[in-house]
């Protein structure tokens, strides 16, 4: 009995003194606990080597692991074998085929629903809570076709999927795109944008360090996103190698991430040569990067 008084009078203590706090400190002390789960864009046939390795979680493929093309025959199947896998699959990219389009004269808004409604619904019962929406091939602007109208078209595309990701607890993440890639949504500013103006808490904005080091976009277009922002793709500029091949500095991301108080994942979405040997290196190197952004005063 003294020692459980003794522990209550030690947690009234700590709550004392974090209650005396002021806004800057308790904010300084958010900043500091900066430590995003760290997970790799795979097949879940690679968990056991992930798992081993230390990473948290696998990011699929929507066609390889939700197949909302496929029947629910075999979905149970891929479903069997995701029951096998020893990480969580947490976020899946790769969401709509290039022969639906999002924008342009081709537009097929009403069958892209169609499918997201499946794909969501599986995500539900796998527990995937993100879906990248990069797709290029679906949301690339015709030649010819008026920008303007183009990006009403997709902004009124994902005021309709909203609702249908929220009905599943589902985020669906815009991911801007490197102009070589996609010709419509290059930088986390424009996907800002375009987030802001669906205004649907199920619609939100994924910063990719590959592409934005590919547009030469700064760290603080991060701090402009702020909330936001719920998941993050990493890779080297050189070669989309992945972190550390190359060394190359990604601790001004990392520290403007930190600096909104980012608690989303940040999955390694690169180009492997060898991926057995180079999975561990990529998440030392990721760690090292961590550790640098969290010594910073």
């Amino acid at each position: 009995m003294i020692m459980t008084k003794s522990f209550v009078m030690m947690l009234s203590l700590i709550g004392v003194m974090f209650s005396g706090c002021s806004a800057e400190q308790n904010k300084y002390v958010e900043k500091t606990a900066f430590s995003p789960p760290i997970g790799v864009c795979t097949s879940m046939k690679n968990s056991h080597k992930l798992k081993a390795a230390g990473f948290a979680y696998i990011e699929e493929k929507v066609g390889r692991l939700l197949m909302p093309q496929k029947s629910e025959e075999e979905f149970e199947k891929k479903y069997a074998e995701f029951r096998k896998s020893a990480l969580p699959v947490e976020a899946c990219n790769s969401f709509i085929p290039r022969s639906l389009k999002s924008v342009g004269p081709d537009a097929a808004h009403d069958k892209i629903l169609a499918y997201v409604e499946t794909a969501f619904r599986r995500a539900k019962k796998i527990g995937v809570k993100r879906i990248v929406f990069g797709s290029g091939g679906s949301r690339g602007i015709p030649k010819g076709f008026d920008r303007a109208k183009a990006k009403a078209q997709f902004v009124e595309l994902l005021k309709k999927m909203g609702p249908v990701a929220g009905k599943y607890d589902v985020i669906v993440c815009i991911e801007p795109l490197n102009r070589k890639e996609c010709n419509f949504i290059n930088s986390v500013g424009e996907g800002a944008q375009i987030a802001r103006l669906v205004d649907h808490p199920n619609i939100k904005l994924l910063a990719d360090m590959y592409h934005m080091a590919r547009e030469d976009e700064p760290a603080a277009e991060i701090v402009k996103a702020g909330a936001l922002l719920y998941h993050c793709h990493v890779a080297e500029n050189e070669q989309r190698g992945y972190p550390g091949k190359n060394r190359e500095d990604l601790t001004g991301y990392l520290a403007a991430l930190k600096q909104i108080g980012y608690r989303g994942r940040i999955s390694i979405e690169c180009r492997w040569k060898k991926f057995d040997s180079e999975i561990p290196a990529a998440l030392a190197y990721m760690n090292e990067q961590i550790e640098a952004v969290n010594k910073r005063r």
